[in-house]
């Protein structure tokens, strides 16, 4: 949940416009998490204890480079 947050926060005082797609995965990712506990079902996807999948947490760092402005 922090990584996400920060992601978010990151993005916003950079003042990196996010795509619609990149928000709506924050948020609902996020909501997973919350609801569920982690934002994947399927065990194959990722880590038992992880609550992102390998790729949801591979977006995530893209996110957070976009709103540092790596590439």
């Amino acid at each position: 949940m922090n990584a996400l947050k920060r992601a978010r926060r990151a993005a916003d005082k950079a003042g990196v416009q996010l795509s619609d797609w990149e928000d709506e995965f924050l948020g609902s990712v996020s909501d997973r998490v919350k609801t569920y506990g982690r934002a994947f079902a399927d065990p194959e996807k990722g880590a038992p204890g992880q609550s992102l999948s390998a790729m949801q947490a591979r977006k995530l760092k893209e996110i957070a480079k976009k709103a540092k402005g790596k590439k």
